[in-house]
């Protein structure tokens, strides 16, 4: 859910994908428009079997012609509408090569088939009745709703080379045995069976039953009417294989819809579940930070595998072991579940006219970060760009990238996190990165500015510092470290005790992109995830880092979104339960 202000004419083509979603079984009201399309669908092809009765065009005629115009003017807005967002439905329609893509897909074609071609007898002589003979194609379109067409279209993908294998096996055969056939029959009849060909076009005319007698070319021989039986036989196996295979598939396809439902089904229970463990703090309530694997089960009655399973299939749900964010002591695996948003390829933006962005560069990877990250930028309506997707040690090879330490700035997923970041910056403006601490036994700080300076400066009047405006930034620790030490006994340290920051990291990376400050702070684990007054801590950073950096925007935190449970609220349903 993006805070931006797409242009009207993006919100509409945004209106009309919606529109053209092709699903029946939402609760949209959208769907009203597909049912007019297949009403309109069912009329035309109506309109065109009636035009063959001359009677009926003799008596009807004018009200026939008004139906044919008025559908094909209908069907030719709606295909053009089509067309002009495809680009929203997939990334590959994209551009003019893209469109084009799509207007030669299965679809696609059908829509044009059954659509343009009308406007061609303005220009040449056509056939009507050609015209006519193409609008029945209109009827394929109804395909796009039926669910069992989808089914068996996904089906016949799935045993795609078992069938080619099967049918490459059958047609050998039949080629050989064909040529045996020529061998023996041309001896007995030889100006019958002249050629090879013959008796190929007998053996496979045979698969159809020879419905235009074309191959009229009986075998008479004792061999040859052997091989005509196992050519019989084999017209069976040629139809029933396919149709087996099919039919398995049928059946799996089916099976894997319903899982999906229900890992759909769990992953809705999750994310709900999360919001009805909120938690009130500061006198306003949060979402829940994470919830045990444990209590998923023995709340909502559910298996540790369809747990994990349910999890993985979400698209906002995560499984971390807090045990590797512990400083001192054993390390026992505890396994819980948190929620992010995402609605970009690198994970989430969302733009709020803000002069303060904060930055999430590793949030799949840091525990409790997305979380934090995420309730300080909305409490100070603050802008926010977060990587939940991509991490150095992500299994899929496609999402790995190290987003923290910049090693390979040409993958352009990044380059779209580092131009949401730096895009309308300016030297006024605040880009705040906020990320995990590296993990420090028996540290006595929670929060680190991390300014550029050596492991042990105490001054903040260093050569080389990140943030360009030194001045707000010493105004801005002190108060920071005030506030939050005063109210909750959490302290900060500029760099005490955390080593320098590297030549590739994520801050000073960005400092040669933009002309923004750009500031580097990180939290340790113990208050992201252990500590019970997290909430305070977010509340408190928001508000020291709104009055003291926002500059667009009045002062004050933005509460708007926390008056009531979140489970209650609309906003939230709408962020992690994507309710239609």
């Amino acid at each position: 859910m993006t805070e931006t202000k797409p242009s009207r004419i993006e919100l509409f083509r945004q209106e009309l994908n919606r529109v053209f979603d092709d699903n029946l079984h939402t609760k949209q009201w959208h769907n009203y428009v597909d049912y007019a399309i297949i009403g309109l669908i069912v009329i035309s092809t109506l309109e065109v079997f009636l035009s063959t009765y001359d009677g009926i065009v003799e008596r009807y005629g004018k009200w026939l012609h008004f139906v044919d115009y008025f559908t094909t003017i209908f069907f030719t807005i709606e295909v053009s509408l089509r067309i002009w967002c495809a680009d929203l439905l997939d990334e590959k329609y994209k551009g003019f090569k893209g469109r084009l893509r799509y207007c030669f897909s299965f679809y696609g074609l059908i829509d044009i088939l059954s659509t343009y071609p009308f406007y061609l007898q303005f220009f040449m002589k056509v056939p009507y009745s050609a015209l006519k003979a193409l609008r029945i194609a209109r009827l394929l379109r109804i395909f796009r709703y039926m669910k069992a067409f989808s089914i068996l279209s996904r089906a016949i993908r799935a045993k795609k080379q078992e069938m080619v294998v099967s049918l490459q096996f059958l047609t050998i055969v039949t080629l050989i045995l064909s040529f045996i056939l020529f061998f023996v029959e041309h001896a007995a009849q030889p100006e019958v069976y002249d050629n090879g060909w013959t008796s190929v076009v007998w053996a496979f005319a045979q698969y159809i039953g020879d419905p235009g007698g074309f191959a009229d070319t009986p075998p008479i021989t004792f061999t040859g009417r052997i091989i005509a039986c196992i050519i019989g036989v084999l017209g069976i196996a040629i139809f029933a294989v396919p149709a087996g295979l099919i039919g398995s598939a049928f059946t799996e396809v089916m099976d894997e819809d319903a899982k999906e439902e229900e890992l759909k089904e769990n992953a809705w229970k999750i994310n709900e579940f999360m919001l009805v463990k909120s938690i009130k703090r500061g006198g306003i309530f949060f979402p829940a930070k994470n919830i045990s694997a444990g209590d998923l089960q023995y709340e909502l009655g559910l298996t540790d595998a369809e747990v994990t399973k349910a999890v993985a299939s979400s698209n906002n749900l995560r499984m971390k072991n807090l045990a590797a964010a512990i400083s001192n002591g054993p390390k026992t695996d505890m396994i819980v579940v948190n929620q992010f948003f995402v609605n970009t390829a690198y994970g989430c933006h969302i733009e709020r006219e803000s002069s303060v962005t904060i930055v999430n560069p590793l949030g799949r990877g840091d525990n409790g970060l997305s979380y934090f990250d995420w309730h300080i930028a909305q409490l100070g309506g603050f802008n926010y760009v977060a990587n939940e997707l991509f991490s150095r040690t992500n299994p899929n090879p496609d999402l790995r990238c190290n987003f923290y330490t910049v090693l390979d700035d040409e993958n352009p997923v990044f380059q779209q996190f580092i131009d949401d970041i730096t895009k309308g910056r300016g030297k006024n403006d605040w880009i705040v990165v906020i990320a995990g601490e590296q993990i420090v036994k028996n540290s006595p700080y929670d929060f680190h500015f991390e300014l550029g300076g050596e492991k042990g400066e105490t001054s903040l009047d260093f050569e080389g510092a990140i943030p360009n405006d030194m001045e707000t930034v010493k105004r801005l620790f002190a108060d920071f470290s005030n506030t939050l030490e005063e109210t909750l006994q959490i302290r900060t340290d500029a760099h005490q005790i955390q080593p320098k920051v590297g030549k590739q990291n994520i801050a000073r990376y960005l400092k040669t992109k933009t002309e923004a400050n750009v500031l580097l702070i990180t939290v340790s684990y113990d208050l992201m995830i252990f500590n019970k007054n997290v909430q305070e801590a977010i509340l408190q950073a928001a508000t020291v880092l709104n009055r003291n950096l926002e500059t667009r925007k009045p002062h004050g935190l933005h509460k708007e979104h926390y008056g009531r449970r979140p489970v209650e609220k609309g906003y939230w349903r709408e962020l992690y339960l994507q309710e239609e």
